[in-house]
């Protein structure tokens, strides 16, 4: 049976009840009821001013959207699949309050006006509160660090040991890539500081409205410039739905890790029970299951992303209702990556560190092969030849089953007549790692430079968007 007629007085036969649940989007965006009368207000007020409606009728409706958002935030409002969106939503509930003067809210503007402010607000707020959860497990991970400087385990390429680094410089690398994902979220601020609200249904409107005041109310630097760009672009949305995406396989790739070192066969970290589980069948397991489940949920974040590109792709200008797929998958990626940091914060911060398993796998003196090529290069050797003469080395070493280390100046001599000493005097983890002091390098004084770089760096980007939240916060 159908249950309502399309919108305004176009249409003479009410909507197929199929049509009316596959169209509608009250059960998700209704997320942006906050952001709607926000919107509303600032589009009221501006008519108001512009004389466009009368004093009285602007008091009504500000009143009634306070009184709907207090409906709203108490559960009490009553969302019905009938009225499609959260833009019909608004404005029959403000009728059903105020009668008359709701009817004058819509004037000049479009719901594809309305949606791209909305949406623009929203990602705006989350943007900023996606970089403060990356800031808060940035922190844990630099606190962490720094209890970890003279802590020491294998650097790996190709999952292989490779070079001894400090387990402080092993976690501020993502530290590093988790500031991008930072600077990610601020670029996407950066794209929505100008207000759609006007462009109307793709053309503006043959009405004097005040755009610039409703941009600045808003938080904005100023109007869009171009109403078909604004009713019909989403690249907002997907540099969100990227920079999200990005963010939840750099937290895939540390998840991996604490699956990898917690289990038995490297032993170089304990989670906490807290972020663990049992077997509902063996009794001995405890399972990474929280790590797991981020590594799993970056999957979500890259369809997000995939799913969006795919939808806007063959679009043509300006507004198609293909459109009304972008904001389910901005607000799973926001929170999914939102809890995502959330849980790894809370992972790191209560993990036991196994220092001695760590070190151990550390002290493996085939890790040290690159250095005693460089001994050679300190020769004069080239590099090329150094690391041929070591390969041999260290294919003797495997044939013969014997360290290193234990091979004397006579025996590496056998090999080539540039070393100078027997490899246990040529080779030593301490010295491998202070050595290792250019820029960016593992020596203890560089990482005690990039964790004092990182906390000055973190505590200024808090107070940083602090203060940007506090200006772009509404005016009452």
């Amino acid at each position: 049976m159908a249950t309502k007629k399309p919108w305004g007085g176009r249409f003479a036969q009410t909507t197929d009840p199929t049509a009316e649940r596959f169209s509608a989007s009250i059960h998700f965006d209704r997320a942006l009821a906050r952001h709607d009368l926000r919107a509303s207000r600032a589009h009221a007020r501006m008519l108001a001013a512009q004389r466009l409606i009368s004093e009285s009728d602007c008091d009504a409706i500000l009143g009634g959207l306070d009184a709907l958002e207090a409906e709203i935030e108490a559960g009490t409002f009553a969302w019905d699949p009938a009225l499609e969106d959260i833009h019909m939503h608004i404005e029959t509930r403000l009728r059903e309050r105020i009668g008359e003067p709701a009817a004058r809210l819509h004037t000049g503007r479009s719901r594809n006006d309305l949606v791209a402010t909305d949406l623009a607000l929203y990602l705006r707020e989350t943007a900023a509160a996606l970089e403060l959860g990356l800031l808060e497990l940035r922190g844990t991970l630099a606190a962490r660090a720094r209890e970890h400087i003279d802590t020491v385990l294998p650097g790996y390429t190709h999952l292989q040991r490779a070079q001894p680094v400090r387990l402080a410089h092993h976690w501020l690398a993502y530290v590093e890539m988790l500031g991008r994902d930072g600077e990610r979220f601020a670029g996407v601020r950066q794209r929505v500081r100008f207000s759609p609200l006007g462009s109307g249904a793709l053309a503006g409107t043959t009405l004097p409205l005040d755009r610039e005041a409703t941009a600045h109310e808003l938080g904005f630097e100023g109007p869009t410039r171009n109403s078909l760009d604004t009713v019909a672009a989403r690249d907002a949305a997907l540099e969100f739905l990227s920079a999200g995406a990005i963010a939840m396989v750099h937290l895939s790739r540390l998840a991996e890790e604490l699956v990898m070192w917690s289990s038995a066969e490297f032993g170089f970290v304990e989670l906490s029970d807290a972020y663990s589980t049992g077997s509902s069948l063996m009794p001995q397991k405890k399972n990474p299951d929280i790590p797991e489940l981020v590594r799993g949920k970056a999957g979500r974040a890259v369809g997000n992303l995939v799913s969006l590109l795919v939808a806007v792709k063959g679009l043509p200008l300006t507004y198609n209702r293909d459109l009304q797929e972008d904001k389910e998958p901005v607000f799973d990626t926001a929170a999914t990556l939102r809890d995502s940091l959330e849980v790894m914060a809370g992972a790191i911060s209560t993990l036991q560190v196994q220092i001695d398993g760590m070190r151990a796998a550390a002290e493996d003196p085939m890790l040290l092969a690159t250095d005693l090529a460089e001994a050679l290069v300190r020769e004069g050797v080239p590099f090329r030849d150094a690391h041929e003469v070591v390969g041999r080395v260290v294919g003797h070493c495997v044939e013969k089953d014997v360290s290193l280390t234990s091979l004397s100046r006579g025996d590496l001599v056998a090999f080539h007549p540039s070393f100078t000493a027997g490899a246990a005097e040529l080779l030593d983890l301490e010295r491998a790692l202070e050595q290792r002091s250019l820029t960016g390098g593992t020596a203890r004084a560089n990482v005690l430079e990039a964790l004092d770089r990182a906390d000055a760096e973190l505590a200024a980007r808090v107070e940083a968007i602090a203060a940007e939240v506090a200006g772009a916060k509404e005016p009452r």
